[in-house]
């Protein structure tokens, strides 16, 4: 298939390309920005790669002249629109309606341009209201998980209205290579200079995935939305448990596949600012995914070593 895929030189998105071009699949990736803008950081270190996996279209954002040129020179089985404006997303001054019309920019035309019966495939957030489960109210955890929600709407709106099938892709908290400064390069880099990582939140159950087994689904549900689904849904589900817990699991896998002491400390949590418990609901498990291979690449990743 040929797939314009929105979003790529981000984590997931990275992951995915790779995903679906292992399966086989032409994968196009139009940047926001010229590949030379990204000259530090794991971003940079991501679209360093990506043409590895994809042919890359530069200073191409999602609903631009230039896009909607890419996108009506035709063959497109798929859009894949992962791409999003993200920002300060925990912030609560986060510009909602801005990322909205960002993410949906020129939507309609968009799906002119790629053609009848294309499919699409959008991706969600486990951070949305009445996405996953957990705790009632099932509300947005910030105007980030606002502004998905409000997008999808947008784009199931269209999808249905212009007669492409589509689906929805959510992802839940996704770890490995290439990942952003988040928590598990918190962790590593702490053990690293043996010091005891600290978690502040460790009563909080939430549902973390391994990259490569968040993308070998994708890339399936891509599949399964290109043979003519219509309002498919995916929540695939990783390791449902509280952070705590996971810390204490990522902790014993580290240990096993390096010299690091992997100290942790579990703070007590009195505070709940964020809903208790919020996780997706569909347990994958890919033909030939390996468990033990995905903890392998995130201690290669970081350069540790038995």
């Amino acid at each position: 298939m040929k797939i314009l895929l929105t979003g790529a030189s981000s984590f997931t998105g990275f992951h995915f390309a790779r995903a679906l071009r292992a399966a086989g699949h032409h994968v196009v990736a139009p940047l926001r920005g010229k590949i030379a803008d990204y000259t530090t950081g794991t971003r940079a270190a991501r679209v360093k790669r990506l043409h590895e996996s994809a042919d890359v279209v530069e200073g191409c954002s999602f609903g631009s002249d230039g896009f909607l040129d890419l996108a009506r020179s035709g063959g497109w089985d798929v859009l894949c629109h992962h791409a999003a404006h993200v920002g300060d997303y925990r912030s609560p001054d986060y510009d909602m309606l801005g990322a909205v019309a960002s993410n949906t920019h020129r939507l309609r035309e968009v799906l002119g341009a790629v053609g009848a019966g294309t499919a699409v495939v959008a991706t969600g957030s486990v951070f949305e209201a009445g996405e996953g489960a957990g705790n009632a109210p099932m509300v947005a955890f910030s105007p980030y998980g606002l502004s998905k929600g409000l997008t999808w709407d947008i784009i199931r709106h269209w999808c249905l209205t212009l007669g492409h099938p589509f689906g929805k892709f959510t992802i839940p908290n996704p770890f490995g290579p290439y990942e952003e400064p988040r928590f598990g390069a918190y962790l590593i880099n702490t053990w690293k200079k043996g010091e005891v990582a600290e978690v502040r939140t460790p009563a909080y159950v939430r549902d973390n995935i391994h990259v490569d087994l968040l993308a070998a689904a994708y890339a399936g549900f891509v599949a399964e939305v290109a043979g003519g689904r219509v309002d498919a849904r995916l929540n695939p589900s990783g390791y449902v448990e509280t952070q705590g817990a996971f810390t204490l699991r990522f902790a014993g896998e580290i240990r096993r596949r390096s010299n690091l002491a992997c100290a942790v400390k579990l703070a007590e949590q009195t505070d709940f600012p964020e809903p208790a418990v919020r996780i997706n609901t569909d347990r994958i498990r890919p033909s030939g995914w390996s468990e033990a291979a995905a903890w392998d690449s995130v201690a290669e990743f970081y350069g540790l070593t038995s």
